[in-house]
């Protein structure tokens, strides 16, 4: 131990020797006060200069002082910095200021010195019996270069963020299963659905009350009045639409539509994808049949193409309780009903949907021309009342629709987006009423005098409807408003003067209205 500690422990020994002779003699009270307060006092300040020394030099364990700064390449403050002796427990952290201390045993020692987002110092040191002070540290930045990273906003967020009174529906946890998108819509507040009977049956949507042509249905945009049942809403898969929206009252002018009651868009997936193909077939009871196809490609030069199919089919041969008439008195007997099968309600379709094009072009974000072709069947079992049961009446009918699909945007300038679609669709539709006998709900059927189950027809209808939309949009730049705004300032400033001459001039006048009776009074005393 130096000699300068042994002195100072001597010196300690000899004042606690003198206080404790003072604390014992018998005549304490004869020793003046004055000298006792100050051995007890130059006791404790020897005590604190010890304890002080000690603690710069180290620690009775014979631990010694490391400290330093950690600071940017550009001199910057690095608070929270981790300081190591690897190999040992001791280390600390950077305070707010950079700063750190270490209390750590003589020795040589190698350091490290590690902060995130910052390359890792190492260094070797050799700390002796007086510690290290000023052992400083300087950072360079480490630079990580990271792959491409593509951030989407998904289109359900956007939508029920939008300032439209709108919903959307993610159909991603449906996909692959045997729901169509009718039973996806059910889900959302404020819409209805009814269906008349099984797979194929006439539907009624209802948003918010109204149905019919004050609701229009569109698939990415492109309205589709007159496509047939085929794309009727209780028949495509869902796992034909990325999502739904649905759109109450004011919808966006980018459908150009005056639907009163609402639009219902459905979204497919429009992301290219190098190579994708998607299949899905369930069976289910009445001999249900239901497959979706979907798959396209995305090529290295732009080019894309897709296709969407699927089909339905079902004999819809269920059970009903119903009156059977007897053709031999040619009469109903109401109350009694007989619980039969359906024998004449078969429904199939079948829709084919072919987009070919080019995405990500400077020129066009994306422009797809669309063919689609439907086909459907349908027997028809009933007329408005159960006891009417046909035979062999039916329909069929098809739809073919040509489309176009073009989106760009900045288009020419800065925040010009354009999108444009159109379409023609035909649609064709036969209904055949040529049976010569009449049914019962048995099966049996007895001869006719004139063909017709109902009446006699063999008719074709055909529908023809074309739309084309286009939509531009142009987002204000900071530029713009920073031009607006000395216009609105000064236009601001003239509204003020102007509203503050009215309420002066509102102020006399109302002055004028009550002091005037008092001014009357005053006019009238001073004539008297």
């Amino acid at each position: 131990m130096p000699h300068n500690i042994n002195f100072i422990y001597i010196l300690r020994l000899y004042v606690y020797c003198v206080c404790l002779y003072l604390c014992t003699t018998k005549n304490t009270q004869h020793i003046s006060m004055k000298l006792y307060l100050s051995l007890v006092s130059f006791l404790v300040c020897f005590t604190g200069i010890t304890s002080v020394y000690a603690q710069h030099r180290g620690d009775r364990q014979g631990r010694v002082i490391i400290s330093g700064r950690v600071v940017s390449s550009d001199n910057g403050t690095i608070d929270l910095a981790t300081i190591h002796l690897q190999g040992t427990p001791f280390g600390a952290r950077t305070d707010g200021d950079g700063h750190y201390t270490i209390s750590a045993p003589e020795g040589e020692y190698t350091i490290s010195v590690s902060a995130l987002g910052y390359k890792d110092a190492h260094r070797k040191i050799k700390v002796g019996g007086n510690g290290l002070q000023g052992l400083d540290f300087k950072l360079s930045p480490d630079v990580i270069e990271l792959n491409a990273v593509t951030v989407t906003a998904t289109g359900v967020g956007r939508v029920k963020r939008s300032a439209y009174n709108a919903i959307a529906i993610d159909t991603r946890g449906m996909q692959n299963t045997t729901k169509n998108l009718s039973d996806a819509l059910a889900t959302a507040p404020g819409v209805k659905l009814r269906e008349s009977g099984g797979v194929g049956s006439d539907m009624q949507l209802m948003v918010d009350g109204f149905s019919g042509k004050h609701v229009k249905v569109f698939i990415d945009g492109v309205p589709q009045e007159g496509v047939g049942s085929s794309f009727g809403l209780n028949n495509i898969p869902v796992s034909f639409a990325k999502r739904i929206e649905v759109y109450k009252g004011v919808v966006p002018v980018g459908f150009g539509t005056d639907a009163l009651g609402g639009v219902i868009n459905i979204v497919t997936e429009e992301q290219p994808r190098r190579w994708f193909a998607d299949a899905s077939y369930s069976y289910g009871s009445f001999n249900t049949h239901k497959s979706y196809v979907h798959f396209g490609q995305a090529l290295k030069n732009g080019f894309t193409y897709e296709v969407n199919a699927f089909q339905n089919y079902s004999d819809n041969d269920y059970r009903v309780d119903a009156p059977v008439k007897n053709f031999d008195t040619g009469s109903f007997n109401e109350a009694e009903k007989v619980r039969v099968r359906r024998f004449h309600d078969n429904y199939h379709n079948e829709a084919v949907v072919a987009k070919a094009g080019v995405t990500g072009k400077p020129w066009a974000d994306r422009l797809m021309v669309g063919l689609t072709y439907s086909h459907m069947y349908k027997d028809i079992q009933t007329g408005v009342r159960q006891k009417t049961v046909f035979g062999e009446k039916h329909r069929y009918g098809h739809s073919l629709m040509p489309s176009l699909e073009y989106s760009k945007r900045n288009l020419l300038v800065e925040g010009l987006n354009v999108v444009l679609t159109a379409n023609y669709n035909r649609n064709s539709t036969v209904n055949v009423d040529t049976a010569r006998y009449q049914y019962n709900w048995l099966g049996e059927r007895h001869e006719l005098n004139s063909p017709g189950e109902q009446s006699y027809q063999y008719t074709r209808s055909d529908n023809d409807n074309w739309n084309g939309t286009l939509t531009a949009n142009y987002n204000i730049g900071q530029a713009h408003l920073q031009r607006a705004l000395p216009l609105c300032r000064l236009r601001r400033d003239l509204l003020l003067a102007q509203a503050g001459r009215q309420r002066q001039s509102a102020h006399t006048d109302l002055r004028q209205s009550v002091y005037a009776p008092f001014l009357l009074l005053s006019r009238d005393i001073r004539k008297r």
